[in-house]
């Protein structure tokens, strides 16, 4: 099995209700791109993590055509959710719904030895906008994602790879209570999302830091191609 990675789909339907072309030319022809990209490179016993705004859909019956053009493409898909992500509920009425799709929250889906763990992350302290209310969120996250990790714990997992929404990092010296979590329980890969390619000048894209590697997999910063993990 091989593992790969990408976030930031930002699907509407078809036609798109919501095209996102009007963020650039760069994004035209972007679904079609990253099915061919994806039906090229995957295989049915391979799985795809998604980091998150996945759907711009504001309820999960909205999202049911861009869940299901998911679901026809090759591999496990592994979805976890991004800040746009309305449409995200609880994790029972979404395997109802939508049982050919695995959803990552508040616990870890082993891949054979590998356990994938995550949770949506947050904005980091760092950032000058930080609130006490985004504190709050940031703290919860952080259990979200320490939860995840121990049930890979429990479950023996030889290799744990992390998915973030929120970037856990934007320079090479910056600690986060994600960071910190991934070092604490010896992740090996870190792949996350949110940040696009007009922003992601002065970000952190790819590093290796502390036995992990840290990779951004926003479709377009990617050019719509999916990422090799393992």
């Amino acid at each position: 099995m091989d593992i790969y990675a990408i976030g930031d789909l930002h699907l509407s339907g078809d036609p798109a209700a919501k095209p996102m072309e009007i963020f650039g030319e760069h994004w035209q022809w972007h679904k079609e791109k990253t099915a061919s990209s994806w039906k090229e490179t995957v295989r049915e016993c391979d799985a795809v993590i998604i980091c998150g705004d996945i759907s711009w859909a504001m309820q999960l019956g909205e999202a049911e055509y861009d869940l299901n053009w998911i679901a026809t493409l090759p591999g496990r898909k592994i979805l976890l959710r991004g800040n746009h992500d309305y449409w995200w509920t609880g994790l029972q009425k979404m395997r109802q719904a939508h049982g050919d799709l695995e959803f990552l929250k508040n616990g870890c889906i082993m891949l054979g030895s590998t356990a994938i763990c995550g949770s949506r992350g947050w904005v980091l302290p760092s950032c000058t906008s930080f609130t006490v209310e985004d504190e709050k969120i940031y703290g919860r996250e952080g259990i979200r994602l320490e939860l995840s990790l121990m049930d890979a714990k429990s479950q023996d997992a030889m290799r744990i790879i992390a998915a973030l929404h929120y970037p856990p990092l934007f320079t090479e010296g910056e600690h986060s209570i994600f960071t910190d979590l991934l070092e604490k329980y010896g992740v090996t890969d870190c792949v996350f999302g949110h940040i696009h390619k007009k922003e992601s000048k002065g970000c952190i894209k790819e590093l290796d830091r502390g036995g992990i590697k840290y990779k951004l997999v926003s479709s377009d910063v990617l050019g719509f191609k999916l990422y090799k993990i393992t």
